[in-house]
């Protein structure tokens, strides 16, 4: 693993999002002298809050899994999760609605989902079901160590015993042909491999690799932390604080300084310097490039990168409650294939909507006001890149409106009419917030943007600056991102585990 040579004992990093926060605990805890500047007047980055007339809502990630990822950070500077946070398990995961009117529950808890199975499916599927569990556990503990929880410099470092183990359970084949092995009831295909999306493609263009997302997802558990997402980076943004970290909010960085291949401090837009050892980036790393940067350092793979699909988000607070609505409803279309190729190859909008609505006030009832409702309906899109013919500022009022007359026809009547507030969030909104082509779920995960291909945590032309965030190793997701910040220490500390 290549470290920063040289001093490492004073820390600047550029962004309070989770992944940045997960390096600062870790940097804190590992005695270095930490300041984080962050443009926002709160941390959390894409995991913010927006407050609309008393409805509290998380602008970004809903799911929360692997929580024991945010305990490892929190240890660092002698913290446990319950000294800062409240986690409520959400069970049945997700509730899965089809377009034959059929419904079936996704329980995390094993033997819940296997009755759940047994009642709605074929019987070849309970054992079918049992297997492919087993199929995820193992995957997932092969991948955690060697190909998720590791700095990569290149392919060479996964040459050996566990790259053989991983390619003898299949881990280059296609997830939707995995999947389909154990599975044959097509609801089950579906909820087992729609988590594709979050790695920006299809299931039967992503690896089976990815069916860790599925493994976090439907089998560890989900969470929600009482106040919110958004209470996350809150807390572990209070603990650095704790532990020495010294924050600056409203500050935004204009540019890196750089010398003799060296990264010497950060300077704001009001022409603030903060001088440092190590310059850790946490803002998206493909923006971090073209705007703090010199266009000669930044490297050719990044101008390429292949971006996931955006989404269009409808946060709405309402006065209206549906009492077959769970904490994470996701709605599927009849469409499926032609769905990913739509948003994906083609870039155009869903001809057959498949979705997600999130309703978190079934869980935190404090979100919104006394008897009110909050909903988070997000529907998958092209990005700004291969939907750049997509005109957001003339389409976004017109598909607010298409969503909402498909959630009335997909089980939700009188949605329109129960509004009290609403924000829409349109893939230009993204690309102004600083997310590059407006892909909340960053770069894809192809093959050559995967693993050790993807882009790794220590710039390989400035010897001390490091990147943390969706956009580097290991990936996409709150629980990479946490990871992201760990591995960017690690660069830093040469300390690994």
């Amino acid at each position: 693993m290549r470290t920063v040579p040289g001093r490492t004992g004073s820390v600047v990093i550029v962004g309070a999002g989770l992944g940045g926060l997960s390096a600062a605990l870790r940097l804190a805890g590992a005695g270095r002298t930490v300041t984080v500047v962050e443009r926002e007047s709160v941390p959390g980055g894409r995991a913010g809050r927006l407050d609309l007339d008393g409805f509290q809502f998380d602008t970004g990630p809903t799911v929360l899994t692997m929580p024991e990822l945010i305990e490892d950070a929190l240890n660092c500077v002698g913290e446990t999760l319950t000294d800062r946070l409240e986690l409520i398990k959400v069970d049945p995961g997700y509730r899965a609605r089809f377009a034959d009117g059929s419904v079936l529950d996704v329980h995390t808890d094993f033997d819940a989902m296997t009755a759940e199975i047994e009642k709605h499916c074929p019987p070849a599927d309970v054992d079918g079901y049992r297997r492919f569990v087993d199929y995820l556990t193992k995957m997932y503990e092969l991948e955690r160590p060697t190909f998720i929880d590791a700095n990569l410099d290149g392919v060479a470092g996964l040459i050996g015993a566990p790259a053989a183990k991983l390619l003898a359970m299949g881990g280059l084949r296609k997830l939707s042909s995995v999947v389909d092995s154990y599975l044959s009831d097509e609801r089950l295909r579906r909820i087992f491999s729609f988590q594709a999306m979050y790695a920006g493609l299809a299931p039967q263009d992503a690896l089976a690799i990815y069916s860790v997302i599925s493994y976090m997802d439907c089998v560890k558990g989900v969470f929600f932390p009482r106040g919110g997402m958004h209470a996350l980076p809150v807390a572990l943004a209070a603990a650095a604080a704790d532990a020495g970290v010294r924050f600056r909010y409203d500050t935004e960085v204009s540019h890196i300084d750089v010398h003799a291949g060296r990264a010497r401090g950060v300077v704001t837009t009001d022409g603030e310097r903060f001088d440092a050892d190590v310059v850790v980036v946490n803002a998206d790393l493909p923006i971090a490039y073209r705007e703090l940067l010199d266009p000669e350092y930044t490297p050719r793979a990044v101008k390429r990168l292949d971006y996931s699909p955006s989404c269009v988000l409808l946060h709405v607070g309402s006065r209206t409650r549906y009492d077959d609505l769970l904490h994470h409803t996701i709605d599927f279309g009849t469409a499926w294939e032609s769905t990913f190729d739509q948003i994906i190859r083609k870039g155009e909008l869903m001809s057959d909507p498949s979705f997600l609505v999130s309703n978190p006030t079934a869980t935190d009832p404090s979100l919104a006001p006394d008897g009110k409702q909050t909903y988070y309906a997000l529907f998958p899109c092209p990005n700004t890149v291969s939907g750049a013919h997509l005109d957001w500022s003339e389409l976004g009022p017109r598909y607010r409106d298409e969503m909402v007359e498909t959630m009335e026809k997909r089980g939700l009547p009188g949605f329109d009419s129960g509004i009290e507030v609403e924000r829409l969030v349109t893939p230009a909104d993204w690309r102004d917030m600083g997310i590059a082509a407006g892909a909340p779920f960053s770069a894809s995960h192809s093959l050559f943007q995967t693993g050790p291909l993807r882009r790794p945590t220590l710039d390989r032309s400035i010897e001390n600056l490091v990147f943390c965030g969706a956009n580097t190793q290991p990936g996409v997701g709150v629980p990479m991102v946490l990871l992201s910040g760990r591995l960017a220490a690690e660069r830093i500390t040469g300390a690994v585990g």
